[in-house]
């Protein structure tokens, strides 16, 4: 065949490649202009209003035109109306007069932000982001946060064989640490090196630097407690992931495979005193770093599959093992809980 035959049909080849991926994403941007379309209007209250009161923040997943964008809602009525900020995030949290934004930049390149941000939702500092964004915490005194990502092309179904990067950020100025560089990690008093470390998901105690977090090691998961002024973690409990701790102090929820296949997590409370496990009564999969609505219920977000472009919803369940789910705010994702 010659060279101009040979060319010929790569041309023909490459105006089908483009046709057919312009017609997809055609097609693809009309049916969700035809959800968008059909989807109920969502109810629309006052920011500050909302702000002055006790609330919840959440990445709002109804579709429409603010689908990804920050919503708050009254505490006392959750499902009801909700105020929209300026922000729009993959992954929130937040205290009272402060917010941590974590978002991918799509582009030629895709590129990963975090953003720290005031009470009226200005951005205030960006803190330094590598990867896929994934954990976000503040810790309860203002001076800390804490951002998980993946590293890009890995995820964390598998212990041992993904890689994340945990940093805790001095809000008012300094340099972030790195859980898996800085720290030391000790597991029954002994101290492990591994290479194949990953440490996720921070949530903080208080005011004297300490948290607790996740850390891995080969086919292994341990809830460990942190200092940041020692730079230290010491494993508490095997087969735990994505501790939170109560608004009291004394327990975490947590995730637990206990048994599960890959990707699959049951969600259960320790005991800090005791050592106890409590399983809740959620029997689904749930993937999410839970919230804590107070001292006897707790929060989470779950993915409605099939329902719109990446619907979800935050549901409760008592703390205790009691109970059943119930669903508490509807096309929600990411909530944090200000009194």
């Amino acid at each position: 065949m010659s060279l101009r035959n040979r060319l010929a049909i790569f041309a023909a080849v490459l105006v089908l490649a483009v046709t057919g991926t312009v017609a997809f994403v055609v097609h693809t941007r009309r049916q969700q202009d035809q959800l968008v379309a059909a989807a109920p209007p969502v109810p629309v209250t006052d920011l500050a209003a909302v702000s002055r009161r006790p609330r919840i923040v959440f990445r709002s997943t109804a579709i429409g035109d603010d689908y990804g964008r920050v919503a708050v809602v009254p505490l006392a009525d959750p499902g009801g109306a909700r105020a929209f900020t300026r922000a729009r995030c993959d992954r929130v949290y937040s205290r009272d007069g402060a917010a941590v934004c974590l978002y991918a930049k799509p582009g030629f390149v895709t590129t990963y932000r975090a953003e720290v941000l005031n009470a009226d939702w200005t951005v205030t500092r960006d803190l330094p982001l590598s990867g896929v964004p994934s954990r976000t915490r503040l810790s309860p005194d203002g001076a800390w946060a804490a951002t998980t990502t993946f590293v890009a092309g890995h995820d964390y179904t598998s212990p041992g064989e993904f890689s994340t990067e945990t940093l805790v950020t001095p809000l008012a100025g300094g340099v972030s640490l790195n859980l898996e560089s800085d720290f030391t990690l000790l597991v029954d008093g002994r101290r492990n090196g591994s290479q194949d470390r990953n440490m996720w998901g921070v949530t903080f105690t208080g005011a004297d630097g300490r948290f607790y977090a996740t850390a891995a090691s080969g086919a292994k998961t341990w809830l460990v407690e942190g200092s940041i002024r020692d730079r230290k973690l010491v494993a508490l409990r095997e087969d735990a992931e994505c501790p939170a701790l109560s608004p009291d102090g004394t327990r975490v929820a947590i995730k637990t495979r206990n048994g599960q296949a890959e990707g699959q997590w049951l969600i259960a409370v320790y005991d800090l005193a005791t050592g106890r496990t409590t399983r809740l009564a959620e029997k689904r999969s749930v993937d999410d770093q839970i919230e804590w609505l107070d001292d006897t219920n707790v929060l989470y977000g779950l993915p409605r599959s099939g329902v719109g472009p990446s619907a979800s919803d935050v549901w409760t369940v008592p703390a205790d093992g009691s109970g059943s789910p119930r669903l508490f705010i509807p096309d929600a994702w990411s909530p944090a809980v200000i009194r």
